[in-house]
């Protein structure tokens, strides 16, 4: 498995992929545009909103998801091994997070078995090396005095426990949904794919301070009439005087509980804006939110507006979108339901390459196409990637690219024929990717994929910082035996010339070393009896 480079390319502005239209020649659009706002940093990171939008009948009754951050739609923020009141950090990899949706979360009326750690210590952050793979898309749990706390990518190889579904309790969240089993998963992990209805819908935050648009094709079944666009908006630290670390203290007496930091503060806050869907276009907006959600997600009732929530700091509370000047308004949410004409369908990005790469990253370009062939700018692009590692081959085609991997960047949209160029981050040292690009117009009509194919280059020397074989060896940097290494290292041999010389030589070699014990229990079992007695040293070492 690799890491992932985030999910879905989004265009400028922001458009969320939403389902097909099914007619070829018309579509009913449901417009929806906002903006997050810029956030407070009270932690010395910013941590993105997740966004949730969904309509309602005039009855209140649910009718469908249009939008869902991937931290909850794909990368399973709601249901995940782990108490819910862990503390957190960057992509923190463990707890699961039912107040981040809980009014979203009671109107769905879908249920899901609870993921819980294959042991079934919920209070634990390091678990078993049998019971732990590869990691694609989350950090390790870090101190907050750690240099890799504000790193834009986790700093180390990862290994964590993807869990099993429990066989009573229930979730109002879906799974996690980007992985493939590992030897060292459970077979409940073939099923989160299945069991997950939203990641169709599912897309990276938007950029704080940029406008945002999704965009949603009308099922042609959908009667017309009075319905309500409902948008709950969540952040985690968004504390104030009510809601903090000491209203929601962290929990005490369990295991690494200096990691990480108490993460919950204001609860979700949602806008609402009723809008109608007939002959024409018609527009509504909200300027103000509706209310907020159980901060203990204990219902999903919504709470009316009161002094609790913060109203006056830009990106904190009421104020976590940001407020849109209008001629006919000033708005956070806008909503347009209007009718679109389209039966051709865009040209294919044409002559796609790679116009440099690392180990990490790579910059990518295309001519653009045009929205209905040659004509016109496109809405937006859908990127996905295969590997050889994770997929069992690097083949990109028309009939797997809607089982690959969602890609996240920004790609302009430019006029036909001009030279886009976006770029990809996270990905994995000496690993061949496929890549597939398709344009998509307002009524869903897509356009032939293109496709190209590239290798990262060799790990830089030093570039990661991590015990690799070690972390290969006893299946999670988080295991009690390789956190005394991991010091041994900071505090003993990179204080030598000789030290630091081995060090730089180890993560030379490690991470090939590691990537092929990890694979083999009977080499990682070897490799454990050969750190069994460095690990003891370093123990000693850490108690002088």
């Amino acid at each position: 498995m690799l890491r992932r480079p985030a999910a879905l390319i989004l265009a400028a502005p922001f458009v969320a992929l939403a389902a097909p239209a099914d007619s070829a020649n018309q579509c009913k659009v449901v417009d929806v545009d906002f903006r997050p706002a810029e956030s407070p940093n009270p932690v010395g990171m910013r941590f993105p909103l997740q966004i949730v939008a969904w309509l309602e009948d005039a009855q209140g009754n649910y009718v469908d998801t249009i939008f869902i951050t991937q931290e909850v739609g794909t990368f399973g923020l709601g249901n995940r091994p782990g108490r819910f009141d862990f503390n957190s950090g960057p992509l923190w990899p463990y707890g699961r997070r039912s107040t981040v949706f809980p009014i979203w979360a009671n109107r769905h009326g879908l249920e899901f078995p609870e993921v819980v750690f294959q042991n079934d210590d919920d209070n634990n952050l390091s678990h078993p090396f049998t019971q732990s793979s590869s990691e694609i898309h989350f950090c390790k749990p870090l101190m907050r005095a750690e240099a890799s706390w504000d790193a834009a990518s986790c700093a180390s190889v990862v290994f964590t426990d993807k869990g099993t579904l429990h066989p009573t309790r229930k979730s109002k969240y879906p799974p996690r949904q980007d992985i493939t089993r590992a030897s060292q998963d459970t077979p409940s992990v073939d099923m989160y794919d299945l069991l997950n209805p939203f990641d169709a819908v599912s897309t990276a935050t938007p950029a704080s301070g940029q406008p945002a648009l999704v965009s949603w094709p009308i099922p042609p079944e959908l009667p017309a009439g009075n319905y309500v666009l409902m948008m709950e908006v969540a952040r985690e630290f968004d504390a104030n005087a009510t809601y903090n670390a000491t209203t929601f203290p962290p929990p005490g007496g369990i295991p690494w509980a200096d990691y990480g930091l108490p993460y919950r503060g204001q609860p979700s806050v949602v806008y609402r804006v009723p809008f109608a869907i007939g002959p024409g276009e018609q527009t509504a907006v909200a300027l103000e939110y509706a209310g907020y959600s159980d901060p203990t997600a204990a219902d999903g009732s919504v709470r009316a507006p009161d002094a609790t929530i913060t109203t006056d700091v830009l990106g904190s509370g009421a104020g976590r979108l940001a407020v849109i000047p209008h001629a006919d308004g000033d708005y956070r949410v806008r909503v347009v339901a209007r009718n679109e004409e389209d039966n051709i369908a865009p040209g294919i990005p044409a002559v796609p390459r790679v116009d440099a790469f690392t180990s990490t990253a790579a910059t990518i370009s295309f001519r653009a196409p045009g929205d209905d062939g040659k004509i016109g700018k496109v809405k937006g692009y859908e990127v996905r990637y295969r590997t050889a590692a994770a997929s069992g081959g690097s083949d990109m085609t028309e009939a797997n690219f809607a089982e690959s991997s969602l890609i996240t960047a920004t790609v302009p949209i430019h006029e036909p024929g001009t030279l886009t160029t976006f770029s990809l981050q996270g990905l994995l040292p000496e690993t061949t990717y496929a890549i597939g690009i398709r344009a998509f117009d307002d009524c869903r009509n897509t356009s032939p994929l293109a496709i190209l194919q590239f290798t990262t280059a060799p790990r830089t020397s030093g570039e990661v910082d991590a015990c690799f074989v070690a972390t290969a060896a006893y299946g999670s940097v988080m295991a009690d035996d390789v956190e005394p290494l991991r010091r041994l290292r900071d505090t003993v041999l990179r204080r030598t010339t000789l030290g630091e010389l081995f060090v730089e030589t180890y993560y030379t070699l490690g991470p090939a070393v590691s990537g092929v014990v990890g694979e083999s229990e009977l080499l990682r079992s070897t490799a454990r009896t050969a750190l069994d007695p460095i690990v003891a040293w370093a123990k000693r070492m850490s108690n002088r």
